[in-house]
């Protein structure tokens, strides 16, 4: 019987020595888990999402952090799954951040999230088949037009366009869908024209221009001024002439709010800093799964978009010399 207690004795006090020895740092430590937000799959987000989860994953042994990419709705979800500490990185549309961290539009309060970089823009702009008879914006009235996915916020910055020419929802009948049911809706006729775009070239209007003859309808050049002056998010894009197929001339569009990285404002200086720095270190892996990791440049992912930078990526910045900001 003594020698059955003096045994459990050892065993009890080789147990306390282990989670002693960890606890104290003596032995290996456990891994943090983070998570990135991207968006269902099919879409840029998605995949430069995961992208930068794998790159950042693959610098574990130096960091003991374990990155994963998470598919969610996209970056209204996104955002509220930050404000809320369920979520540590995520893809957002910068122009419906802009709104989240002021509390505007249909935010209930200010979001808490901070930029982390300023990633790749976002082209967008109304196509119509070109035997619709729709030229200019003001042509919409009274026609059906997809306005895209219900709930995915693109009344964040297509609001805005359409009131910067003397336009609203209520002068043609909005349609919901995603840009790939868009361009079936042109096809078939069951809406004279959609608001598509994202990263150039984008998929949905390649395919729209595969099938029939595509008019790319202009933005005007006031209103167009006067977005750039208003809104931190939109700014001037062209799309080079024969991206697509028919179109013989440059188009002067707008970015309607870069693709960029945040993070939750409650995510410590540390963390942030260290993410941001593998990643711009490593931003010709992202490059390698996807072009739009050329834009994780020193021109392009200060670019202040209207949603102020996280504390640890502003020092990452000052750091390496590319810091503009105050």
């Amino acid at each position: 019987m003594k020698r059955m207690r003096s045994v459990l004795w050892l065993g009890v006090v080789a147990l306390f020595g282990i989670v002693l020895q960890s606890c104290s740092g003596g032995g290996e430590s456990r891994p943090t888990f983070l998570s990135v937000g991207t968006a269902p799959p099919g879409g840029t987000f998605f995949v430069v999402g995961g992208a930068i989860a794998q790159v950042v994953d693959e610098k574990s042994e130096e960091t003991g952090w374990q990155v994963s990419s998470e598919a969610t709705k996209g970056t209204q979800e996104n955002i509220r799954r930050l404000s809320k500490d369920e979520l540590d990185f995520a893809l957002a549309n910068a122009a419906i951040s802009y709104f989240a961290v002021r509390g505007q539009g249909n935010w209930d309060g200010e979001q808490g999230i901070k930029a982390v970089m300023t990633l790749a823009p976002n082209v967008a702009l109304f196509i119509t088949p070109r035997s619709s008879g729709v030229s200019t914006l003001s042509d919409l009235k009274g026609k059906r037009v997809v306005v895209g996915p219900s709930g995915a916020g693109f009344d964040y910055f297509l609001k805005p366009i359409l009131q910067a020419h003397g336009l609203t929802y209520d002068d043609f009948s909005p349609l919901h869908n995603t840009q790939a049911g868009a361009v079936d809706m042109l096809a078939d006729r069951s809406a004279a024209a959609a608001f598509l775009g994202g990263a150039v070239p984008t998929a949905s209007i390649t395919q729209a221009g595969a099938s029939q003859g595509i008019h790319f309808i202009p933005f005007e050049d006031g209103p167009k001024q006067q977005l750039f002056t208003d809104y931190p998010f939109f700014s001037p894009a062209t799309i080079p002439a024969d991206t697509y197929r028919g179109q013989a001339e440059t188009f002067a569009g707008m970015n309607v709010g870069n693709m960029h990285l945040i993070t939750r404002a409650s995510l410590d200086e540390k963390t942030v800093y260290q993410f941001t720095k593998i990643l711009y270190e490593q931003r010709a892996e992202v490059v390698k799964k996807h072009p739009a990791g050329r834009a994780i440049n020193p021109k392009n992912i200060i670019r202040d978009t209207g949603t102020p930078f996280h504390p640890g990526a502003v020092r990452y910045y000052k750091e390496i010399g590319i810091w503009t900001g105050n």
